[in-house]
């Protein structure tokens, strides 16, 4: 995969993803690309009108570099936790942002159902910011993954237009499905969880994907976390 910045270079390195190939833009020095070189990445320079070429931004930063994808099975889970569940999601953005809000509130996993946009790819790897290197990302099919996760007590939420106004009581093992941005979580997938209509007090009838999942997570992490 494709990755720009320092930030998430050194996320990398912290990782211990196998990177490739580093490309920096002539003048710039770090002591992440000698590490990088250390490990054995490939290490390349270019002046700016070339390197801008190779990004994929508008304003590019200085080091661009690809490496390895992570490689995760639902074997990753181990124990108690919040898991995301992602139901036809198809924004890279939504994707990489609700990526790095599971990360921030202690998610565990991130599994993606069919119809999902690719995690990989550079937008949502931007979004993420580097979550994409702590948190078990792997892709199957929901109705079959959704009773494995029941068989292991986990509680299933999912966000929905018609669900009730409140939450179930927080476990220790909670999983969140969030849908599609136009056509919410498929009604096989929505029959399988407890579903939860996020309250409204102006006009929208609904919010951005990645907005309402944040909120979600939140407060399925809060209840998980209340002393």
């Amino acid at each position: 995969m494709l990755c720009e910045g320092e930030k998430m270079l050194g996320e990398a390195l912290r990782s211990g993803a196998k990177l490739k190939t580093v490309l920096v833009r002539d003048g710039w020095d770090s002591p992440l690309v000698k590490e990088a070189e250390e490990r054995g990445a490939s290490l390349y320079s270019a002046p700016d009108a070339l390197f801008k070429l190779a990004s994929e931004v508008e304003t590019p930063q200085n080091v661009i570099f690809s490496c390895e994808q992570p490689q995760w099975t639902a074997d990753a889970l181990d124990g108690a936790g919040q898991v995301l569940l992602l139901d036809g999601l198809q924004d890279p953005g939504n994707l990489g942002t609700i990526l790095r809000t599971a990360d921030a509130m202690g998610a565990v996993g991130l599994l993606l159902g069919s119809g999902c946009a690719d995690p990989y790819a550079p937008k949502p790897l931007r979004a993420a910011m580097g979550s994409i290197y702590h948190m078990p990302v792997w892709q199957g099919d929901l109705p079959t993954e959704i009773e494995k996760l029941k068989r292991q007590d986990y509680t299933l939420v999912c966000g929905h237009l018609k669900g009730e106004g409140a939450l179930p009581a927080a476990t220790e093992r909670m999983c969140l499905v969030i849908g599609n941005e136009g056509n919410g979580v498929s009604d096989n997938v929505a029959d399988m969880c407890h579903k939860y209509r996020l309250p409204m007090y102006g006009f929208a009838e609904s919010l951005n994907a990645a907005v309402a999942a944040g909120i979600l997570i939140y407060e399925l992490a809060r209840g998980m976390h209340a002393e």
